[in-house]
């Protein structure tokens, strides 16, 4: 039984680097979890088939939010939902474009009344729908709402155990959603910790982290960037507390992430890379403009319903100064399928370093990729089989 540890937190799941616990998983819950894959594998080869086409768009549903986090600044208490009809022509510009992924945020994108709607026709267009939540607003038949119209994925953020003055989305109130999440949810579900900034407790991070992991969930974790998106550095605390959680992982994505963009940024350091974000990475606000990211809003600012592919070709070759000390992790994420694309062995080599003269034991299916579609001397059959089942392979 998980319980409250001393009077600032919760008792330990597993320790990190244990086996989580194993939903069972129904019927339908498993084909559509096998569907699912199918449409991000061929989400996927179409990212690295076509790199002038945008990979995840986040798509702003209301400026409006029940909550007041400290260190946010994508957020007020007054905004009207942005009207449906204009939400969904905004779906069919992004599918027009070619995006692979819509992510409905905010604000709080639960707060917008058609919401169920929103997520259907974008599943209609023919990309994955995603949501980032606070939580609050969970409710086991929302949920169930959520299964019906086709969510692929969900992502919920946890900053402590105890709601703070920083913060409000504690482990403490939002554990009864996970468990729904937990038992209901035919989606994917991730919860994000976070490290750095005002957070009063570094520690707890782990103890989320842990948690959602306890359930069958998946967890990612992030640094808190400044109002400019940028780096707030990180005490030895909370650095060894990073390494931890990046070492306990999700996705091979999200463990090549921290080694690739995390570990730098915890030292202080910047990355050295290219940001394609106005090309494959598209944060499209309330009204309707299309900018870098949330961080970088005004950059470039144009509508998009005239955003065409002379843009996306222009932003995507555009060299952003604030990329070196840039923390906004899901601009990280597509980065690195455009590495995979140009360089496969070298990015590979990147993602799952030598170790104390050791080499990191790569993922075995990252293994069998790689010779299939790489070192096999018939990676061209590989790679035709792949495109007439999944829609195409790039050169």
């Amino acid at each position: 039984m998980w319980k409250f540890r001393r009077d600032m937190g919760m008792t330990m799941g597993p320790r990190v680097g244990t086996r989580p616990a194993v939903k069972k998983l129904s019927v339908t819950r498993y084909l559509r979890r096998a569907h699912r894959r199918f449409r991000q594998a061929r989400m996927f080869v179409a990212a690295l088939r076509f790199s002038d086409r945008p990979v995840l768009a986040h798509l702003i549903a209301t400026r409006r939010c029940n909550l007041t986090c400290a260190y946010c600044n994508e957020y007020d208490n007054h905004s009207l939902p942005v009207p449906t009809a204009d939400l969904l022509r905004r779906i069919d510009r992004l599918a027009e474009l070619g995006t692979g992924i819509v992510t409905l945020s905010g604000g709080e994108p639960l707060l917008h009344p058609d919401l169920e709607e929103i997520i259907r026709h974008i599943r209609r267009r023919g990309s994955i729908a995603t949501l980032i939540t606070n939580g609050y607003l969970l409710t086991r038949d929302g949920i169930r709402r959520l299964n019906r119209v086709g969510l692929d994925h969900l992502q919920i953020s946890i900053d402590n155990v105890l709601p703070d003055d920083v913060s409000t989305k504690s482990l403490k109130v939002l554990d009864q959603k996970l468990r729904w999440l937990a038992a209901i949810a035919e989606f994917d579900v991730t919860v994000n910790s976070v490290v750095g900034g005002g957070i009063r407790q570094p520690h707890d991070a782990v103890v989320i982290a842990e948690r959602a992991r306890e359930l069958g969930l998946s967890t990612t974790v992030g640094i808190i960037h400044d109002g400019q998106g940028e780096l707030r550095p990180l005490d030895d605390s909370q650095h060894s507390i990073l390494h931890a959680l990046g070492a306990l992982g999700g996705s091979t994505l999200d463990f090549a992430s921290y080694n690739r963009f995390q570990r730098n940024l915890a030292s202080g350091h910047p990355n050295e890379w290219h940001c394609g974000a106005g090309c494959r990475y598209l944060y499209v606000c309330e009204e309707g403009l299309v900018h870098w990211c949330s961080q970088q809003r005004g950059y470039p600012g144009i509508p998009l319903e005239q955003y065409g592919p002379e843009d996306l070709r222009r932003e995507k070759q555009q060299v952003k100064s604030c990329a070196p000390l840039c923390t906004v992790g899901c601009v990280h994420r597509v980065a690195q399928l455009d590495e995979l694309r140009q360089d496969p062995q070298a990015v590979l080599a990147q993602w799952f370093p030598a170790v104390d003269g050791e080499r990191h034991t790569s993922p075995i299916g990252i293994r069998i990729l790689t010779w299939a579609f790489v070192t096999s001397s018939r990676h061209d059959l590989f790679r035709k089989a792949a495109g007439r089942i999944t829609g195409g392979w790039g050169r």
